[in-house]
């Protein structure tokens, strides 16, 4: 049987139209901002790393907040991650970025518009054939309102993937600071301003990208209904009602 998701969450067309557009080489995503001749167009994918999750539950979410650090400093509960309602196969999956080029000039100065334009975590290589809006576990789809999309938040305009069973030894790296400052992180480096905290008693990671001010999750899914790709957005269209 053929899966049909739930109207209340299907991405509407411009946004169902980026998620595909985004991670197709050499396509035309727009213009660029006041400049409506100089295109924006998808340069390539790059697969930044891989991730373990071997409790398949995944959080997508900020790997800290400021209040989030305020309230580890003083010892109080931090607020839970956003971890997402559907679960995934325990497995090891890849991280791609979708890199845009939109040349512009500022000041006289000249820039080569570089941005990502979505994170992609690939679960299979099965084809996708309708997108729906990720929840979270705490998320209630009857008080969604229409032309909404839940979405995480981030002070630094940074997101993660992680394992939520191994989250409290993944994140810390991003809570430790003294005296309000951060304190140099041991965390790899990866491609494309990426970070990765590996947890080996739980054989778990966390691989951080770039979100501006948070992202919208997008579960992208095959004919059957299984999750082939976990994308995040940030500043894209939206879904319509």
């Amino acid at each position: 049987m053929k899966w049909v998701g739930d109207a209340r969450l299907a991405a509407g067309p411009e946004a169902a139209w980026y998620l595909e557009t985004a991670f197709t080489p050499g396509a035309y995503l727009g213009t660029v901002y006041d400049d409506p001749t100089t295109p924006i167009v998808v340069t390539g994918i790059e697969e930044v790393t891989t991730i373990r999750v071997p409790s398949g539950r995944l959080v997508v979410d900020a790997p800290f907040d400021d209040d989030d650090v305020s309230r580890y400093e003083q010892g109080l509960p931090t607020r839970p991650p956003r971890e997402l309602a559907v679960s995934i196969p325990p497995g090891v999956y890849r991280v791609e970025i979708a890199w845009t080029a939109g040349p512009y000039e500022f000041f006289g100065e000249y820039f080569d518009g570089v941005e990502c334009a979505a994170t992609r975590l690939r679960l299979s290589d099965g084809p996708v054939i309708g997108w729906e809006m990720g929840l979270g576990v705490e998320d209630d789809i009857d008080r969604i309102q229409p032309g909404k999309e839940p979405q995480f938040y981030s002070d630094a305009n940074v997101g993660c993937f992680a394992d939520a069973g191994a989250w409290t030894t993944l994140s810390a790296p991003f809570r430790a600071f003294k005296d309000g400052i951060p304190v140099p992180r041991d965390t790899e480096r990866l491609p494309g301003w990426c970070e990765r905290v590996r947890d080996e008693s739980q054989q778990a990671d966390l691989v951080t990208f770039g979100a501006e001010s948070g992202g919208i999750v997008w579960l992208g899914r095959t004919a059957t209904g299984d999750v082939a790709a976990i994308v995040v957005t940030s500043g894209m269209p939206g879904t319509k009602a």
